[in-house]
């Protein structure tokens, strides 16, 4: 596991504590659990351009449905 230093307003980091506070878990699992929707997406989108570029359009629409 890794660990990162990371700057943000302080304004937002009490935001992200009480988005945390209010799933009952902590501000390093909430980041944890953005960085997995998020790097979700980007999957989805990858995966979705590369049967783009393929032609399958028909598997291209079956995708993008699920999303």
């Amino acid at each position: 596991m890794s660990a990162i230093t990371y700057r943000l307003p302080t304004s937002k980091y009490e935001r992200l504590k009480q988005l945390a506070k209010s799933q009952n878990i902590s501000v390093n699992k909430l980041i944890d659990e953005l960085s997995t929707m998020a790097l979700a997406s980007y999957d989805a989108k990858t995966s979705f351009e590369l049967r783009a570029r393929k032609g399958d359009k028909k598997r291209g629409l079956e995708i993008l449905e699920k999303l």
